[in-house]
């Protein structure tokens, strides 16, 4: 079986080309973290040839640029050619069947970064507060008996 899903951000933006039979293809290089290492100083990623064709290469162009999050799932292709200077070359990179767009650019932009961890919070402190009791903001408690039941 050959089957590969990665998760990581495009390392620069994607580059479309058309064949002569008119189809879409485009090539670009997915940036994959590796499992963090806290003996190295840098979190460690491996950049990832990938290729995806027609409408969705089309798409990945006109909606993704350098930085953006993706999902992809394909299968690895090897080839080889033989280049200019008579050397054989090898290849190595993944035929997208599909792509999902999961986020924009990580932003750099401190006071940016510090509203949404604040959302973050907020959000957090909220979905607390449910859990410890859900139901604190419906009013008085209602008492029912079994009379009052149509079952």
């Amino acid at each position: 079986m050959n089957k590969v899903i990665l998760i990581g951000r495009l390392s620069k933006e994607p580059e479309l080309r058309t064949t002569p039979s008119n189809v879409s293809v485009a090539t670009f290089n997915l940036a994959v973290n590796r499992p963090y290492n806290p003996e190295k100083e840098q979190q460690e990623a491996d950049f990832i040839n990938c290729v995806v064709w027609k409408k969705q290469a089309e798409n990945l162009v006109k909606y993704c640029h350098k930085g953006s999050q993706i999902a992809i799932e394909g299968r690895i292709r090897t080839r080889n050619y033989t280049a200019n200077d008579g050397t054989k070359r090898y290849v190595t990179e993944v035929m997208c069947s599909s792509i999902t767009f999961l986020g924009s650019p990580q932003n750099n932009n401190s006071a940016t970064s510090q509203s949404q961890n604040d959302a973050v919070e907020s959000t957090v402190d909220m979905m607390v507060k449910q859990e410890s009791d859900p139901f604190a903001d419906f009013g008085e408690e209602i008492t029912l008996n079994d009379d009052d039941l149509p079952f």
